[in-house]
């Protein structure tokens, strides 16, 4: 189970206001399984990834042209 304090802004989330994901990296070092979840909504729904799975979705976001 992560606590608030666990939870990190993704660099590639604006200050805007728009997309604004977190991640949970502690947990990720514990367990092997990367959480993200909207930080607009923190008790709102956890998607679980593998480490190849978000890296994968860094790697999305970091070709993206949004």
């Amino acid at each position: 189970m992560t606590h608030p304090e666990d939870w990190t802004s993704s660099s590639y989330s604006q200050n805007n206001g728009g997309e604004c994901i977190e991640w949970a990296p502690k947990h990720a070092a514990e367990t092997g399984v990367v959480r993200v979840r909207d930080s607009k909504d923190p008790s709102g729904p956890v998607l679980t990834l593998s480490p190849e799975g978000w890296a994968g979705l860094v790697e999305f976001a970091r070709n993206s042209d949004a």
